[in-house]
């Protein structure tokens, strides 16, 4: 049986800067987009040489705003991964799309093209508030994108939602997660907006709601989109029956995953490697001119027993005692008494061998988790140094 692998394609590409956004991008010329298309699709030649015993069953195209390239290109790389590496029968590719930069006829392209599943940044509803974002598209242009990748073909369509806006109110978020399920999108994530360091809405430092407000609304998401069939799956994602992320579930459950362009990551072969954050330092990587790696690590067996934790439990599968100590070699009993303590307070729920965050756990998954790692430290050291 061949081992899974999944495929990262970033896009650095987009219409203008997200007030919000820390993610490498650029504004991109047509050359530049050219020279990027061919870098990537000799780095996928590259890669699937040494990755014969793999079938890839996941290809994301992220960003930036994969859908400024255009279908063509996008097509192009995506022929380039089914060329290199050996596709499963029933592959997820995925295309993420930013409102204004797509049309019927671009949806039907892409649809043909073989991406079969995507993911709309559509993040509000509120014009003026898409505005204060740095979003280049409006409202009308959000619902527009959705029927129309309906109408192209689509049946796996992801909408991503911010909460926790500068003035935000429970009851305009509450409007918008109802807005939102009417239109009956497979998935739905949900995340809150922070300030990131060195963005423009951080160096305007507006004030957000508080952690009691924000609390509310991402309980008020659990509680309407669970009712509207949705599975809180992930900490900020949400599906309908079998349409979770098969892409995002790699990165949750230590699956490998090779990425290609500018600051794309990769976990593969026991190490964890991400490429300059340069679209032409990368091009001259890929030409043998300048050193493409950024930055290149061996995990170490005890950092990865921490991402198991770490990463488990922000999926509503949670860990398993059995399967944490088979991989590691490590005793699960310490960690379990932890977990049997947030239990008393409606934080984490047992179920047979396996231990989970409540959608209360959810909300202060970061302090639970940070408390067990540093007991799973200690036991693996153990158990593994005897």
């Amino acid at each position: 049986m061949q081992n899974t692998l999944g495929l990262y394609i970033h896009v650095p590409f987009c219409l203008q800067k997200c007030e919000y956004c820390d993610f490498y991008s650029i504004a991109g010329t047509p050359a530049q987009m050219d020279a990027y298309v061919k870098a990537v699709i000799a780095h996928i030649k590259e890669a699937g040489r040494f990755c014969g015993k793999y079938t890839v069953d996941t290809v994301y195209f992220g960003g930036g705003t994969p859908s400024l390239l255009g279908v063509k290109r996008l097509a192009a790389i995506y022929k380039a991964c089914g060329s290199a590496f050996n596709l499963s029968k029933n592959p997820e590719i995925t295309a993420e799309v930013n409102p204004g930069t797509v049309d019927k006829k671009l949806l039907k392209k892409l649809f043909r093209a073989g991406f079969n599943r995507l993911s709309i940044g559509v993040q509000t509803l509120d014009g003026t508030r898409l505005l204060e974002l740095g979003r280049a598209h409006t409202s009308e242009q959000a619902a527009s994108a959705f029927l129309d990748a309906r109408t192209a073909g689509f049946e796996n369509i992801s909408v991503d939602l911010l909460y926790g806006l500068p003035g935000h109110t429970l009851e305009e978020w509450r409007g918008t997660l109802e807005s939102i399920i009417k239109w009956q999108p497979e998935h739905i994530s949900c995340y809150g907006l922070k300030l990131e360091e060195y963005t423009p809405l951080y160096a305007k430092n507006p004030s957000l709601p508080d952690d009691d407000l924000q609390a509310d609304m991402y309980l008020l998401a659990d509680e309407l989109l669970v009712q509207a069939g949705f599975r809180h799956y992930e900490v900020s994602n949400f599906a309908k029956p079998s349409r979770e992320s098969r892409h995002n579930m790699k990165y949750w459950t230590l699956q490998p995953y090779m990425g290609f362009g500018p600051a794309a990551h990769s976990d593969f072969d026991g190490r964890r490697f991400s490429y300059v954050k340069s679209i032409k330092g990368y091009i001259e990587g890929i030409s043998g001119d300048n050193e493409v790696i950024a930055q290149s690590e061996i995990i170490p067996e005890i950092e990865r027993a921490g991402e198991y934790l770490m990463l488990n439990l922000r999926t509503d599968t949670g860990v398993s005692s059995n399967e944490y100590s088979r991989m590691f070699r490590a005793s699960f009993d310490s960690i379990e008494t932890s977990l049997k303590r947030f239990e008393e307070h409606g934080i984490t729920l047992r179920t047979g061998d396996r231990w989970r965050l409540t959608p209360k756990g959810f909300l202060v998954s970061n302090a639970v988790i940070s408390s067990i790692l540093g007991t799973a430290a200690d036991s693996v050291q153990i158990l593994n140094y005897k």
